[in-house]
């Protein structure tokens, strides 16, 4: 069974009602990501970065996963699936995907601010200021912020050196280390870029754009891949 690899991004979860920072103003739900998505933002004012991730999490019981998701989870009965997303939402695994790998972390999770490995789950519970992990340190949001490493990109790319196929749904590229898997898609193998917006310099690299949303991209791929196997 080929292995296809998916990178998603906000795009694709911006069709269930979850906001992206990166498009118009820069603003992710009004607030400058400077504010909230950064450990100096955290250690200036805690109790606002925690509010504000307490609310993203509630968001999360407001949505649910749109077709793109849906679809992703049914291309499993044609391929090995490996999802690596930029999204901290769970909308992946709770369309049926199995093997998901978060490069930014994950809103229904917490963990020790002295250790990124000690992870607490949180569901749809906040993080009220003076919580703590087992660790007895406090207990702030599983959340990579600007300026912080990201652990699970060693995964994504040996994940990404195995691929038969590399689809991008929802992401326009730009923010990296993650806009740089794509270098290490094995030589010859098919890429295909599900987004809206042009990327005439990859069209001429010999990669696939569907200028489609992330839910019309799917359902023209799904089809195209899925329907004769």
């Amino acid at each position: 069974m080929e292995h296809l690899v998916v990178l998603t991004g906000a795009g694709i979860s911006a069709e269930s009602g979850i906001q992206t920072f990166r498009d118009a103003d820069g603003l992710w739900e009004g607030h400058d990501v400077a504010d909230v998505a950064t450990p100096e933002a955290y250690e200036r004012n805690p109790e606002l970065v925690l509010r504000f991730y307490n609310q993203r999490r509630r968001q999360l019981d407001a949505v649910k996963p749109n077709l793109a998701h849906e679809l992703l989870a049914a291309m499993e009965k044609h391929f090995r699936v490996t999802i690596i997303t930029q999204n901290v939402d769970d909308l992946h695994e709770r369309a049926g995907s199995s093997s998901i790998i978060h490069l930014h972390g994950e809103l229904r999770w917490g963990c020790s601010a002295a250790n990124r490995e000690l992870r607490v789950f949180l569901g749809s519970n906040d993080i009220q200021l003076g919580d703590t992990a087992p660790d007895n340190q406090p207990l702030r949001p599983d959340i990579v912020w600007f300026g912080e490493p990201v652990p699970a990109m060693e995964a994504a790319v040996e994940a990404t050196l195995t691929a038969d196929r590399f689809l991008v749904v929802g992401t326009s590229l730009q923010v990296y280390p993650a806009a740089g898997l794509v270098d290490f898609v094995p030589y010859r193998k098919p890429i295909v870029i599900i987004d809206p917006n042009r990327h005439s310099q990859l069209e001429n690299e010999g990669i696939q754009i569907i200028n489609q949303t992330a839910t019309s991209g799917m359902k023209m791929l799904f089809d195209s891949w899925c329907s004769v196997k």
